[in-house]
C-alpha cells in the first residue's frame, strides 16, 4: 500500500516498483483518512475484507486531512493492524518527525532521494525486502 498525496511522487514510486520487477498489486491512498478507511474497512471501503492486509505500507508524513504520524498512531492502536509493517517514505529530514515516527512504531524511516535513479534504487530495495524477504504475518496480501 502506498499512502501519498503528491501525484508525481506516486507515479515515481509505482514506476520504481515496476522497474524493480515488484509486480504485487499496490493500493494507493491519497490522504490519511483514505488510508485508514482502506485498512479498517470504513468509509468508501465499507465491507472490504479487512483480514487481508497489505504486505507493507509506504507512508508519507505530510498528508491532507490526517497526517502520516496520526495514521501511524491509529494503525498501531488497532489490534488487527498493530503489527502491519509501516515504512515512512517522506521528504522530511526533520529530527522531530524521525523521532516521533519511531516512537509511534514505524518499522523504517526513509527520506525520499531527490535523484530519480537513487529513488528507483531505494524503492526497489524496499520492495525486495518487505515483499520478498520479510516473513509476513498470516492474512498479509502479497
Amino acid at each position: 500500500m502506498l499512502v501519498e498525496d503528491n501525484p508525481d511522487d506516486e507515479e515515481l514510486t509505482l514506476r520504481a516498483l515496476r522497474k524493480n520487477k515488484v509486480t504485487n498489486p499496490v493500493v494507493v491512498a491519497h490522504d490519511g483518512v483514505e488510508a485508514l478507511d482502506y485498512l479498517f474497512g470504513t468509509g468508501e471501503y465499507e465491507g472490504r475484507d479487512t483480514s487481508q492486509l497489505p504486505a507493507v505500507v509506504l507512508l508519507d508524513l505530510k498528508l491532507p486531512r490526517l497526517d502520516g504520524l496520526e495514521v501511524l498512531e491509529r494503525v498501531r492502536r488497532n489490534e488487527p493492524t498493530r503489527f502491519l509493517p509501516i515504512v515512512v517514505l517522506t521528504s522530511s529530514r526533520e529530527e522531530p518527525d524521525l523521532l516521533k515516527a519511531y516512537s509511534l512504531g514505524a518499522n523504517s524511516y526513509i527520506v525520499k532521494p531527490v535523484d530519480f535513479d537513487d529513488f528507483v534504487h531505494a524503492v526497489g530495495q524496499l520492495g525486495l525486502y518487505w515483499i520478498l524477504l520479510n516473513e509476513h504475518l498470516p492474512g498479509v496480501m502479497r
